[in-house]
């Protein structure tokens, strides 16, 4: 999922997985250290991109039921999902509605 940060503007990268049926919160890119961003100690391993901003590895952050609620934020926000050259802005769909993200089982 990719945001813009409602302050400073810049994308932020938060990368899941899915592991033996579990959704996981793998891996964050955030470009700075602003407001409400952060590394959480014991949390993964944070390490510098090079250009100022920090790659946060092997997060292991299981998602609770396989179910995210989100309050999908405006255009400028702009919360969306890039997958293999696909992009599906959730902004375009819902801006400001609360909304469940969910893996669904066959």
């Amino acid at each position: 999922m990719v945001w813009n940060h409602s302050v400073a503007g810049f994308a932020v990268e938060d990368c899941f997985i899915v592991k033996a049926g579990q959704w996981i919160l793998d891996s964050s890119h955030q470009p700075d250290f602003a407001a409400g961003l952060g590394h959480t100690l014991g949390r993964g391993k944070m390490l510098s991109d090079g250009q100022g901003g920090y790659h946060i590895q092997n997060m292991a952050v299981k998602i609770s039921g396989n179910q995210m609620l989100l309050r999908v934020g405006s255009l400028a926000v702009n919360h969306r999902f890039d997958y293999r050259k696909k992009t599906i802005s959730l902004s375009e769909l819902a801006a400001g509605q609360r909304v469940t993200l969910k893996i669904l089982r066959n």
